[in-house]
């Protein structure tokens, strides 16, 4: 089952009419952290990110992992606060957060999506937690389910966020 609702505009602390917060998109296009990115090429998670990187879009490792490792040429966070506090130096903050992560694993994720004010909330193919979809929504978050970003992204399909 899939939940997409692109027709949600942020309401809550992400909302672009906020001012005083960095800007979500990097040369047009939102910024995109993925939860989860490997560094070993033959993953889901570094095809996708690659894919996206080379569509045009600012990419932001976040991993535990492999913090302070480079993928694709970015440095890997070990949360999405850490990263987003990186970007900010760069007057840049995290748009949509792509998950590579159980279902299980969503709500942690979510909890600090809403803490740094993202616009989206990503989970990738197989990845459905409607508990942590309600909480991202009532927060002002859109959220996306079950569908691969880059797949979306080769067919044309925004949802209302890239």
């Amino acid at each position: 089952m899939s939940s997409v609702t692109p027709d949600q505009a942020p309401s809550g602390p992400a909302s672009l009419a906020d001012a005083s917060l960095p800007s979500p998109r990097a040369n047009g296009k939102p910024v995109i952290a993925v939860v989860g990115l490997s560094n070993r090429p033959e993953r889901a998670s570094y095809d996708v990110a690659a894919y996206m990187q080379a569509a045009g879009y600012r990419i932001v490792a976040v991993n535990p992992m492999y913090a302070g490792q480079v993928i694709l040429g970015e440095h890997c966070h070990a949360t999405l606060q850490e990263a987003n506090a990186a970007l900010a130096t760069q007057g840049l903050r995290i748009s949509i957060v792509d998950c590579f992560r159980r279902s299980s694993d969503i709500p942690p994720v979510v909890d600090e999506a809403i803490a740094i004010h993202a616009e989206c909330i990503w989970m990738q193919l197989d990845i459905i937690n409607e508990p942590a979809a309600v909480r991202a929504r009532a927060a002002g978050l859109q959220v996306i389910m079950d569908k691969c970003i880059k797949i979306e992204h080769r067919l044309g399909n925004t949802l209302g966020v890239l």
